[in-house]
């Protein structure tokens, strides 16, 4: 995603909650709403994430799934969407690391 993209969608996340909580956000929504505002990889990120564990491969390291979710997980602090698993999978396979548990 670009810098104008990732501002498209902040736009239009703001847009969505203005037009849901005219008068501002209770307290007591905070929780839920950050629960929906579920975040995706950047490209630079799942470039990152590729890297490292291309970088573990190279080393002799066998990587799978769980890996990809796990380093999902660390760098948005979000469990990993599959969209985003099979994004940083398919890049890793293009490179020549495919996935030990790959489907």
């Amino acid at each position: 995603m670009t810098e104008v993209q990732d501002q498209g969608a902040v736009a239009r996340v703001v847009a969505w909650l203005r037009a849901g909580y005219p008068q501002g956000v209770p307290r007591q929504d905070y929780v839920a709403l950050l629960g929906l505002l579920r975040r995706k990889l950047t490209e630079t990120e799942v470039r990152l994430i590729a890297a490292e564990l291309a970088g573990l491969a190279a080393q002799g390291e066998v990587i799978t799934r769980a890996d990809v979710e796990r380093l999902i997980t660390g760098a948005t602090l979000d469990e990993a969407a599959p969209s985003d698993v099979a994004r940083v999978s398919s890049r890793l396979a293009a490179g020549g690391w495919p996935l030990a548990d790959a489907r």
